[in-house]
């Protein structure tokens, strides 16, 4: 098995070949505003070591910031029209009731709620207003909208209702980009309500942005399937990320974590990954990320995601230093280090440049640093230490001491010692464990529902199945599926002996 793995971080976009489970050449080149040409630049630069001529490629898994950074920064996002099957109930608290103002007015292209909708032991809750469903298709189409969030209460029970009011929107509007809340899962209808309409507002970028990839990746003379890291650790086809890429939103740093975990064959450790912008610090479990169980707000929106539980803090290698007083960060000059930075002949004193007066790095021109004494760097690496012990102490969830995997360009910022620490560990290859992560990451699917009339063990089984069933839609070998995690929880309060299951399993990605 020959892959590629490219991790596109605010830095530097990072690229490795692993063969046979072994990394054989990781690259760097510096992340470019359009991202596109840093993933080119960095394919180029593993192709001329001429190793990809000697064999099939067999993907390209490629971690991208993409879509989370158009909601943060409020770009590229396309008007949507959402339209949700729930009346009579629900009118109080309409679609993007809780979304911040400057976000909802770019994108709220319209709101129509009629009936239909189930309840949450799977009855019916209103039959389906289809006459309601084609007049708002057609203003929809009267507007010019062509992105479409549908969604309908308690769709994941039972998603008849959303999947028939899709076929009746795609019959007025047939060029319309169409997300089911259902395809994203999870019970709670303003969050998963929320999770398609961001989808929604990213249907044009990720059409094009993805497009743009297999297009670098064909001018790279590479004849190999195009891959996208999701936020759970996992990847899905290109066709299953440009409908969904919503589930890339955290991919980068969750592909960090799953490439300390390879790198150092540990599964179970904290992980502090330490970027050009920014260190992140979560907890493996079983060689994955650790899943934040609360609501996960991205962009300011409430959302319900498998994302993983992470701490982010202003800390990495091209943070800003000011001497006097002493600060380190949150401010980076970020992919502009080699420009910026005084050890390359700019003027803005950031933590490399500290590193490299120190002789801790061997980057740049050493004598263009050679004013900063001593004293002051070693106040600089101690006050990196305060933040990362800081971060650390409060993302640990036993009291003991924990192993501590340092990964990252950025890496140089962690000390060899670290209260709550057993030992702290830098791997091989650890400075690009992102596009590691990436490289070999497997394929996933999910079941959240509740179920009724069933004992406990059909119920779990049930729900093993349909997850399963997803896995594969997103590529997966289903030979290879295991499950990874699987939850039940009574619910006394509901007729026909409920249960809610949730599953989750993994599997190799599928021969091409």
């Amino acid at each position: 098995m020959r892959r590629i793995g490219i991790d596109v971080g605010g830095t530097n976009t990072d690229a490795v070949l692993i063969e046979q489970g072994k990394v054989v050449r990781a690259v760097k080149a510096p992340t470019s505003e359009d991202v596109t040409s840093g993933i080119l630049d960095s394919l180029q630069r593993l192709g001329a070591t001429g190793l990809l001529k000697s064999g099939r490629i067999d993907g390209v898994m490629i971690g991208t910031t993409h879509f989370i950074n158009a909601v943060v920064q409020r770009r590229h996002l396309t008007k949507v029209a959402a339209l949700r099957l729930g009346m009579p109930a629900s009118a109080s608290l309409p679609p993007f009731c809780d979304w911040p103002e400057d976000l909802a007015q770019l994108v709220r292209g319209g709101v129509w709620m009629v009936e239909g909708g189930h309840e949450y032991d799977g009855r019916l809750f209103m039959p389906l207003d289809e006459a309601a469903v084609v007049r708002a298709a057609q203003e929809m189409r009267s507007a010019g909208l062509k992105s479409v969030a549908i969604s309908s209460i308690f769709s994941p029970l039972d998603p008849s209702h959303e999947k028939r009011a899709a076929e009746l929107v795609a019959g007025i509007v047939p060029e319309a980009s169409i997300t089911c809340s259902s395809d994203l899962g999870r019970i709670g209808l303003l969050e998963r309500e929320n999770a398609g309409l961001l989808n929604a507002a990213l249907a044009d970028l990720a059409r094009d942005a993805i497009t743009a990839f297999e297009q670098a990746i064909g001018d790279s003379g590479i004849a190999a399937p195009l891959f996208i890291t999701q936020n759970d650790g996992t990847v899905a086809e290109a066709g299953q990320a440009r409908r969904l890429p919503v589930y890339s939103f955290a991919s980068g740093a969750t592909n960090s974590m799953r490439g300390a975990a390879y790198l150092s064959g540990l599964s179970d450790a904290m992980v502090i990954d330490v970027g050009g912008t920014t260190t992140d610090v979560g907890q493996l479990r079983n060689g994955f990320p650790r899943e934040a169980n609360s609501v996960v707000k991205v962009g300011g929106v409430r959302t319900l995601f498998r994302m993983p539980d992470l701490l982010s803090i202003g800390l990495g290698g091209g943070s800003h230093v000011v001497l006097d007083p002493l600060a380190v960060g949150p401010l980076s000059v970020g992919y502009r280090l080699l420009k910026d930075g005084i050890a390359f002949g700019g003027s803005q004193l950031t933590t490399t440049d500290v590193a490299v007066a120190s002789g801790v790095l061997d980057l740049g021109d050493r004598g263009k640093v050679a004013h900063l004494d001593g004293e002051s760097c070693r106040k600089v690496f101690a006050e990196a230490a305060r933040m990362v012990e800081e971060a650390i102490d409060r993302m640990k969830t036993e009291a003991g001491d924990v192993p501590l995997i340092a990964v990252g360009g950025g890496a140089f910022l962690i000390p060899d010692r670290v209260p709550g620490v057993s030992r702290v560990i830098h791997v091989e290859h650890g400075d690009c464990a992102n596009a590691v992560g990436a490289a070999i990451a497997q394929v996933s699917g999910e079941c959240d529902q509740i179920f009724k009339d069933m004992t406990r063990l059909d119920a779990i089984d049930a729900a093993r199945t349909i997850a399963n069933d997803r896995a594969v839609a997103a590529g997966a070998d289903r030979k290879t599926l295991a499950t990874i995690d699987s939850e039940d929880m009574p619910l006394a309060y509901l007729p026909g002996n409920s249960v809610r299951v949730r599953v989750r399993v993994v599997g190799d990605v599928a021969a091409g």
